[in-house]
């Protein structure tokens, strides 16, 4: 008996699918586009898959979150290597890799000292293109035109495909033509940004782009523009979403913690939040009081941040009545421990916290009244209601939070790896943590994805004030509740830390998840599965803890199951950390854990072209390199040439007509 082929599908099952097979013959209209579509699919499924970078806990670093972009975490010194090996001396290949970097800026100063312009563009020229060419090699020619710049495609694509004899003169007589039409900068600008593109395929944030930093607004840009991004939402992200979303809590946290490292940049400048209500009423609720205790993070209590710091502690005073709110508003949260205000007793200048009264440091509390301690008074009314309608009117943070949204989840799984920010809440015995959300009760991936769906209907109804108020609580919650994935603490104790000196009650307990999980491979494997994904072959990907590599610690976790990457990109986790941030690499021949050591600046990078040095660790090496049939990628494209496959058959069955 023949046995019957792949793409050999009975008349019954084509006319199952026989009005699928017509919208799919609009593309494809006859045997022979169908059948060069399998072709090239075919041909795609063998090439090597395309390199993933992974960053987390970027904090505002524009600067060194750029430059690692830039130089590909290192790759971009290693392909020059690749490609020259010892014909170019250290300092050409420091030039041209800094050139690569920063194509505007380094070009400025070497045409400034350089005697014949002419000559130097010619070389350069040639050096680009050998770099472009190795790099343009794991992919398509129709994937390559894709990521050239429009306005030099052509050349480019001349360039990169130079080859054979008696094509050197036509090379160059294309770089001459160049140079001799005065296009040679902006050409070189062009080939830099197309070999940067070429070397990071898609990259993935695992999460806190906010706070602490100077330039989460530029960060944002840059995310906005590059070519394929997703990312994996922070605790520090979603606080930006909430408040953006209208969640009054989540307002008064961003700009608490905006003040407490003077970081006043991103909200005035960047995003055009008119802070003028909160210095109004701060110098007036607090124009004799010292606000000791509300100095700020980075500087010392000085004359000149005297504003500062009464701003600090009024809208930290309406942000803990907000919480209060939140709390009573939602049982379920079962928060009713984190209720302090109440339990101020002003007479005694103390506090209760777990049955034990401990001495308030400041007593000074003018807008508290005991009788409704958790009520605004009308001016922090006032004050908050204009506050949360300037984030709400600032464009460009709703053009930011639209793009997290849209390209932004609570986890990702992707290529075997299982990337999410925090953890996945579990117990003590290691079960999945469970929490209720609008009415039912949720645990593992589905706490995950109810999580997400109330964070979308938030934003979605942030100009429905009574919709807001209830549906973006979770997002509150999701800040700084108990069983919250992206915050991993039993509770967060702002309060205490502001108002109580006993350090015991600063403590924040970690969910069970960073024991369990950290030190087992048995608790990884079932995370594993509770989001399908085959553990033999996958991996978790965290940030969110910042991991103390000058004391030894190691962020590869649980036997090679979990890396955490947050090694500091934020300047002050450094003293932690030791290093200035990790990548961790997946390409086509396994995984590569990259440790960034301290950048100096941008400036630097240009002028003495100090490079941030990057140790590499390798984690795992395939035995067999993997191919885009290996990937999710491949798993979509084996679907279309299933589909083109019927198609195909479907014409030659004459179960559909082809056309010219």
């Amino acid at each position: 008996m023949k046995k019957k082929r792949d793409n050999d599908f009975s008349t019954r099952e084509l006319e199952d699918q026989i009005k699928y097979l017509n919208l799919l013959s609009d593309k494809f209209p006859n045997i022979q586009t169908a059948s060069t579509e399998i072709i090239n699919l075919e041909a795609i499924l063998n090439l090597p898959k395309g390199t993933e970078h992974f960053l987390t806990d970027i904090h505002g670093e524009f600067e060194t979150f750029s430059h690692v972009l830039a130089n590909a975490s290192g790759v971009v010194r290693r392909k020059i290597d690749d490609v020259f090996g010892k014909t170019l001396r250290l300092k050409d290949k420091k030039m041209l890799a800094t050139l690569i970097y920063y194509p505007k800026e380094k070009l400025e100063l070497i045409l400034k000292d350089e005697d014949d312009p002419h000559e130097w563009y010619a070389i350069t020229l040639q050096r680009l293109s050998h770099v472009a060419r190795s790099a343009a090699t794991k992919y398509t020619r129709s994937k390559v035109r894709k990521a050239m710049p429009k306005d030099f495609a052509y050349i480019i694509d001349e360039l990169l495909n130079e080859a054979g004899e008696g094509k050197e003169e036509y090379f160059e007589a294309i770089i001459n033509a160049i140079i001799k039409v005065d296009r040679a900068e902006a050409f070189i600008v062009a080939m830099c940004k197309f070999i940067q593109r070429l070397l990071i395929d898609r990259l993935h944030i695992i999460g806190d782009i906010y706070d602490r930093g100077p330039h989460a607004e530029k960060v944002m840009d840059r995310l906005m523009d590059y070519h394929s991004v997703d990312i994996q939402w922070g605790n520090h992200d979603i606080i930006w979403m909430g408040a953006a979303s209208g969640n009054q809590a989540l307002v008064a946290n961003v700009i608490r913690i905006s003040l407490r490292y003077q970081n006043l940049d991103t909200l005035e400048d960047a995003y055009g939040i008119n802070l003028l209500p909160l210095a109004t009423f701060a110098m007036k609720q607090y124009q004799n009081d010292p606000c000791d205790q509300f100095k700020l993070k980075t500087d010392d209590l000085a004359k000149e941040n005297r504003m500062l710091v009464q701003m600090h502690k009024a809208i930290s005073i309406i942000q803990f009545k907000l919480e209060s709110q939140s709390i009573q508003r939602n049982p379920n949260f079962m928060m009713d421990d984190r209720l302090l205000l109440d339990k101020i007793d002003p007479t005694k200048g103390t506090v209760m916290i777990d049955g034990i009264a401990h001495p308030l440091l400041d007593t000074h509390l003018p807008t508290l009244d005991t009788k409704h301690p958790f009520e605004l008074t009308t001016e922090e009314k006032d004050v908050i209601e204009k506050l949360t309608k300037s984030f709400k009117n600032s464009k460009r943070l709703q053009r930011h939070v639209d793009f997290l949204f849209s390209n932004g989840s609570m986890y990702l799984a992707y290529n075997s790896n299982l990337l999410y920010h925090g953890c996945i809440p579990l117990t003590e015995k290691g079960n999945f943590e469970s929490f209720e959300i609008e009415g039912k009760t949720y645990k593992g991936k589905p706490l995950c994805d109810h999580f997400e769906r109330v964070a979308r209907k938030a934003y979605a109804r942030r100009f429905d004030y009574k919709a807001v108020e209830n549906t973006s609580d979770y997002m509150w919650y999701l800040w700084c509740g108990a069983v919250s994935p992206l915050f991993g603490k039993m509770k967060m104790t702002t309060f205490e830390r502001y108002f109580v000196e006993d350090k015991t009650t600063h403590k924040e307990k970690r969910n069970p998840y960073y024991n369990l999980v950290y030190d087992n491979e048995k608790y990884c494997d079932k995370i594993l599965k509770e989001f399908d994904l085959n553990p033999k072959h996958s991996h978790i990907v965290n940030g969110h803890v910042p991991v103390k590599a000058k004391k030894g610690e190691s962020p590869i976790k649980a036997n090679g199951k979990l890396f955490v990457i947050d090694g500091g990109m934020s300047i002050p986790y450094q003293s932690v950390t030791g290093v200035s941030g990790y990548t961790l690499i997946y390409n086509s021949y396994g995984l590569v854990l990259v440790e960034h050591k301290h950048f100096d600046s941008k400036n630097m990078a240009i002028v003495e072209e100090k490079d941030i040095i990057s140790d590499r660790i390798f984690i795992e090496t395939n035995a067999k390199r993997k191919r885009v049939s290996d990937t999710d990628i491949g798993k979509k494209l084996k679907v279309q040439i299933h589909d083109l496959s019927m198609l195909l058959s479907a014409y030659r069955k004459g179960l559909i007509k082809g056309r010219g």
